[in-house]
């Protein structure tokens, strides 16, 4: 939380309380560029949380709400909420949807609970090399967005980077490492400073032509890098472990019955 100033942590809070109302969260984690380490002053509240139907709803006629979403301005601060349902948040984690994983494993929680604290564990045990397909995928779209504005902007280079090394370090490591000031320190791409410090101007900063004709060049190592860590991952083809996954869902729908 020490990310946000005052008023923003206060409003973000302010936003998981209501919601909370609504429905139970497992996780509610900080996501986007403060989590990312490339913040503006315009950027918004990017908040993914998963949440635990209760266990008679599914099981009866009400009908479940897998998805919930929120988009709006509390005293200027932009909230985009997202909330998806534990069962499919589960079922993507074994098939390397990163933004899931993101949502359990990051370092910017704003709220939790005992389910997570056990997911928390549990999750590293079922990751795998899918997790490639999901870092690569959404780097390629990052990346022709880039290449192809007539405006190139710093934001869309910083999230290609910011997805390509988070995916090259969780495949070599096992480890979600998500800020950018970090990863491009440990891969060779210090010099993403300095897109950084263009990015506090604003969301929408746009770069010099030689900048992206710079960056361009670069992106054949980049994705090169991405591609050397899946075929020498320390993590395994497929999940293992997902009997545990398993019977976490299936004690937590039973626990919330009783």
């Amino acid at each position: 939380m020490k990310i946000l100033d005052k008023k923003s942590e206060r409003v973000a809070l302010q936003s998981i309380a209501e919601e909370e109302q609504k429905r139970r969260h497992l996780v509610v984690t900080l996501s986007g560029a403060h989590a990312y380490g490339f913040p503006s002053p315009d950027s918004d509240l990017d908040i993914k949380a998963v949440h635990i139907e209760p266990t008679r709803e599914i099981l009866g006629f009400a009908k479940s709400s897998d998805a919930n979403d929120r988009l709006e301005f509390i005293e200027g601060v932009e909230i985009d909420y997202s909330s998806n349902e534990l069962s499919g948040v589960l079922a993507g984690i074994l098939t390397g949807n990163g933004n899931y994983i993101e949502r359990i494993l990051g370092q910017h929680i704003l709220h939790s609970s005992e389910e997570h604290e056990q997911l928390k564990a549990l999750t590293p045990n079922v990751l795998s090399k899918r997790v490639y397909r999901h870092y690569r995928g959404f780097a390629h779209g990052q990346r022709l967005a880039f290449e192809s504005a007539e405006f190139p902007s710093a934001k869309k280079l910083l999230y290609t980077l910011r997805t390509v090394l988070t995916g090259v370090h969780l495949l070599r490591t096992g480890e979600l490492l998500v800020d950018l000031n970090a990863t491009s320190e440990e891969y060779g791409y210090a010099d993403a400073k300095d897109l950084i410090e263009a990015k506090k101007h604003g969301e929408k900063t746009v770069l010099p032509e030689s900048t992206r004709t710079s960056w361009k060049a670069r992106f054949t190592r980049l994705f090169a890098e991405l591609d050397d860590a899946h075929d020498e991952s320390i993590l395994p083809e497929s999940p293992k472990s997902v009997d545990e996954l398993e019977n976490f869902l299936i004690e937590v729908r039973r626990t919330d019955l009783l």
